[in-house]
């Protein structure tokens, strides 16, 4: 299901409210049916529902609403920025089970793919070179690996620009969450990097445009972060931090979250050692620490364990039957490869510990 073009107006019209927010804006169109009737109500009305208060009630009177609406869809129009709203089939499915996910975002570059793995890096503004390496190592690594990632941050200084740099040197798809509208780029001198992140992923933010990148924005911003991915990691924080507020979210939203480890004394290991020490985040080094905790297969390294094997001649008769069936049992590789059951089951198991096939129950086997 997709909004249609007038549909999209009165939810732009709701959205465009000074301190509608997220849960408020569903709790009312779920309240009185759509975001035009939420629009229509008098004050009398209003003030019945539970959680508006007067400043909403007089925020949602006021009027000009449409007048904002129609110059966000000629906005859109005019820089080719895509408009999700929460009923949408195509609104990620990470963000929509979190119950204060944005009743729209919008976003510029390339649509998001949900099929890929979502990882959230951030951390501190003022990184240091501990925490930039790791960015770079760690993003680099993925890639050997052959995750199919996307790198999640909010194109801040520090952690967050090394992390979307890192990901564009090794290609791999990266979004920027903004804390503000997408006539501006804060800070400006990563507009570059922004443009970039263009051609293989792209920028997303909740705010029409004409929104400055104020305080509580950023606030706002790293709860799509957290909720957009299936792990948040912490590189480097001090004590206190907004990487900190982004760790509590995803906890909150049920996702994995990692903390990188650092020297007991240095400021800006003093917030991830302390997520590790809480609990609320599981220590993390390597690639492979993240592969063991979410369960995820190393894809391009177990190909290349297929693609460089040295079998011998019995190994590679049996491993040639796989390439005309996907499964086969004992009894039908010893029919059609001509040995024994002993050599059959001696070959198999140092296959299975070579990593070329797998072992499935009732002694079927099948290549790994």
């Amino acid at each position: 299901m997709s909004l249609t073009q007038e549909e999209l107006r009165h939810y732009l019209a709701l959205w465009s409210v000074s301190g509608i927010g997220s849960m408020i804006s569903r709790k009312l169109i779920a309240h009185v049916g759509s975001p035009q009737a939420v629009l229509e109500l008098s004050k009398p009305k209003l003030s019945k529902i539970n959680g508006v208060g007067p400043k909403l009630i007089e925020s949602l009177v006021e009027g000009g609403h449409y007048e904002k609406a129609d110059k966000e869809l000629e906005f859109v129009e005019k820089y080719n920025i895509r408009i999700t709203s929460i009923f949408d089939d195509d609104y990620p499915f990470r963000l929509k089970q979190c119950e204060d996910a944005p009743l729209l975002f919008f976003t510029k570059g390339q649509p998001l793919n949900e099929n890929k793995k979502y990882i959230s890096i951030v951390g501190t503004r003022n990184s240091t070179a501990y925490g930039n390496d790791f960015c770079q190592n760690f993003i680099s690594r993925l890639k050997e690996k052959g995750h199919d990632a996307v790198i999640i941050s909010g194109l801040a200084y520090g952690i967050d620009i090394a992390a979307h740099k890192a990901a564009l040197k090794n290609q791999i798809p990266t979004y920027g969450v903004l804390g503000h509208g997408l006539d501006r780029m804060y800070p400006a001198q990563h507009r570059k990097t922004a443009s970039e992140m263009l051609e293989n992923g792209g920028l997303i933010t909740e705010f029409m445009h004409g929104v400055f990148p104020d305080k509580n924005n950023f606030v706002r911003r790293n709860r799509v972060i957290a909720g957009l991915s299936d792990a948040t990691i912490v590189v480097e924080s001090d004590i206190k931090g907004g990487s900190l507020i982004t760790a509590d979210l995803a906890n909150s939203y049920s996702r994995d979250v990692f903390a990188v480890p650092g020297r007991l004394h240095d400021t800006y290991s003093l917030g991830t050692n302390k997520l590790i020490k809480a609990n609320k985040a599981a220590l993390i080094e390597t690639v492979e620490d993240l592969e063991y905790i979410m369960g995820w297969e190393a894809v391009q390294e177990s190909i290349q364990q297929q693609l460089f094997h040295n079998f011998s001649n019995e190994e590679q008769i049996i491993m040639d039957l796989f390439n005309k069936g996907e499964e086969l049992n004992i009894d039908n590789i010893c029919r059609s490869s001509g040995l024994t059951m002993s050599k059959v089951s001696a070959i198999l198991l140092t296959l299975e510990f070579m990593g070329a096939v797998k072992c499935l129950p009732g002694k079927v086997f099948h290549k790994a």
